[in-house]
């Protein structure tokens, strides 16, 4: 069915007359006084709310630090692990059963503390036996001297033999002592010396107490003193007993390890460094080292001696550094981090690495300025770990001055004349 074109276009004006009235009558009551919003806003100021206000940003909090003139040092990291450089395992020196026990793990003693006390009956009675068979030969010898003939008159070419053999030994010991005469010399001149003093009558007691055993038995004796000591065992210096291997009542045997005694008042650390690195190593520098069992504490230690040997394995250098422990609470065998200086820059103007950002490939720095952080291109020289070495501006504004306070904390999205405020 046909819509007649009269029709249609009648139903066309009537649709835009529709549209017409509407938009004409929403605009005209958006523009009324009574209104939605002016009603809102009435409703707001009943309520004694404030209009709307533009609100300033607030400070951004940093830190800072100074720039200032230092001395910048370059360093390199090595492992290492601590020892203890006066370490020994004290072992019995004569046999015998462990009649008193002082040492005790982790006791400190102090040098020549009683540590083990051996029972020492047997050695006691071996010495009054060898004492006795001293004194008996001894006294044999004197009543042989009593009667033996007295007065003998040495021969005359004997003294002159002697004279000789004297002053021979004599020039002989000279020259050995300016390094003119060998040892063999030297010891050939003393034997020719002691004949001559026996076959003149000098050495006739000597040689007497020889023949009868009495030197013998006094050598007897001395022995058997000095093992008598041996029952009683002592520290050798001041120290901490460890790894104790015997128990009282036991019986140990000459050679026997009992503990071990270490010294930890001194620890040294022994690091690695590359053989190309070496070089720039020098005995008597200060370095820090940081301890795995002490995270975030450094310790001051000193290099005492740096090896004259290239390890072939590795081709590392061993270098040696020793620190103070008092406290004894670094241990031998903890892993240390040794940082260790190699050169050092004397006046430079440095900033903490913290400081400074890079910014369209181009480093800054924001400097403060009064309550506003102003951001300032830098050239940076050497750096090291801490800090970098700030070079003079090449343009103006550009770069700091010593004691400028720079922002090391918190300036990552700060923009240039942001208000700040400063926190510790």
């Amino acid at each position: 069915m046909r819509i007649p074109k009269a029709v249609l276009g009648g139903f066309l004006i009537l649709v835009f007359v529709v549209a017409a009235v509407y938009v004409f009558v929403l605009d005209k009551k958006s523009a009324e006084p009574g209104s939605q919003d002016e009603a809102g806003s009435a409703e707001a100021a009943a309520n004694g709310a404030a209009p709307a206000q533009k609100t300033e940003a607030a400070p951004v909090a940093v830190k800072v630090s100074k720039a200032e003139i230092g001395d910048l040092v370059m360093t390199l990291k090595s492992p290492g692990e601590a020892y203890s450089e006066r370490r020994i395992v004290l072992k019995a020196e004569v046999g015998g059963v462990v009649k008193t026990l002082v040492a005790a793990e982790g006791r400190h003693v102090r040098q020549g503390d009683l540590l083990v006390e051996l029972d020492d009956r047997e050695y006691r009675l071996r010495l009054e036996r060898l004492e006795a068979q001293r004194l008996r030969t001894l006294s044999e010898l004197i009543l042989e001297k009593q009667f033996a003939a007295a007065g003998q008159e040495a021969a005359p070419g004997a003294l002159e033999k002697l004279a000789r053999a004297q002053a021979a030994y004599d020039k002989t010991s000279e020259a050995f002592r300016k390094g003119l005469a060998a040892q063999a010399e030297l010891e050939r001149a003393q034997a020719d010396y002691e004949l001559a003093l026996i076959e003149s009558g000098r050495k006739k007691d000597e040689v007497l107490a020889s023949a009868k055993g009495l030197t013998q038995a006094e050598v007897d004796v001395k022995i058997a003193r000095l093992e008598l000591e041996k029952t009683r065992i002592r520290a050798p210096f001041a120290g901490i007993v460890t790894d104790i291997k015997l128990s009282p009542q036991e019986r140990v045997e000459a050679g026997r390890e009992l503990f071990t005694l270490v010294d930890i008042r001194r620890i040294k650390v022994k690091a690695k460094v590359l053989e190309s690195e070496v070089g720039k190593v020098v005995a008597g520098r200060d370095v820090d080292l940081c301890f795995n069992a002490f995270p975030g504490r450094t310790f001051k230690g000193r290099i005492e001696a740096v090896s004259p040997v290239i390890d072939a394995a590795d081709k590392t250098c061993a270098v040696h550094i020793v620190l103070d422990n008092p406290s004894e609470e670094l241990k031998p065998g903890m892993h240390a981090e040794v940082e260790i200086p190699t050169a050092i820059y004397v006046g430079r103007l440095l900033v903490p690495q913290q400081a400074v950002l890079v910014r369209g490939g181009r480093k800054l720095v924001f400097a403060v300025e009064g309550d506003i952080a102003k951001w300032r291109y830098v050239e940076v020289g050497l750096e090291n770990e801490h800090f970098a070495e700030v070079l003079p501006g090449t343009e103006p504004g550009w770069g700091v001055a010593a004691g400028d306070t720079v922002i090391v904390e918190g300036h990552g999205t700060l923009a240039h004349d942001t208000k700040i405020s400063i926190v510790e």
